[in-house]
């Protein structure tokens, strides 16, 4: 008699919702001023020509503050905390419905999810894109370390229009940045890159910059966000 095989439901508790987990993932804002643009507070080195080849990300307007709210514990005590964005494609724009908070082991200046498994099967369950990632520099000023690269080349690998967005609460000149390699330069120096932990990455021969502030970026208050703490 062939045995029949149960498999446990994947469980997770939804530390936050906004607006209510009643309410469709998206509405339609009543007014242009409820979906700005991310602008950067620097010069941006952003190629015009390749950004307007990238989707517009919408992200909700809760989701900074959400996650700085559940990295405090952390953050008070001087180790970064990450998280994984989820979003869904809709007529040519994605939308980041869902964060991620995983199980990790955290540093002063560096953060690694373990039982990634927990949320590869939020991702399918939802029909998720892994659209970027979220983390805190406790100490530190917002900038893109090494280490924080290779993670960004791995998600700009799957999805081109993948963001970095780097919270520094306690850098008075910028508290958070939404970051991206440049492409094709950053791009091709990371892939060509064998080294690992925090080295030097040299600067692209034409004078830009390996890095860059995402264009493409836009806050959305009327976006749901459902935020998931697998760490409880």
């Amino acid at each position: 008699m062939n045995k029949i095989r149960f498999t446990q439901p994947s469980l997770y508790r939804v530390a936050q919702s906004y607006p209510s987990p009643v309410i469709s993932c998206i509405h339609k804002a009543p007014h242009d001023a409820e979906v700005s643009r991310f602008a950067s507070p620097t010069i941006s080195l952003v190629d015009e020509a390749t950004s307007s080849d990238l989707k517009d990300v919408h992200i909700s307007t809760q989701l900074l503050d959400g996650f700085l709210d559940l990295a405090k514990g952390n953050t008070s005590k001087d180790l970064e905390t990450c998280g994984v964005l989820g979003a869904f494609l809709k007529e040519g724009t994605y939308y980041v419905t869902t964060l991620i908070i995983p199980k990790q082991d955290s540093t002063s200046n560096s953060c690694q999810a373990v039982h990634e498994e927990e949320i590869f099967a939020i991702q399918n369950e939802q029909s998720l894109i892994p659209i970027g990632w979220i983390h805190t520099h406790p100490s530190q000023s917002c900038f893109m370390s090494s280490v924080d690269l290779h993670t960004q080349y791995s998600y700009q690998m799957m999805v081109p229009e993948a963001v970095a967005i780097v919270m520094a609460p306690t850098d008075t000149s910028r508290s958070y940045g939404f970051f991206r390699l440049s492409d094709p330069d950053g791009m091709n120096i990371l892939r060509e890159c064998k080294e690992t932990g925090f080295h030097t990455h040299r600067e692209p021969d034409n004078g830009t910059s390996i890095y860059e502030d995402c264009s493409s970026i836009y806050l959305n208050s009327n976006l749901r966000l459902e935020i998931c703490d697998l760490r409880q």
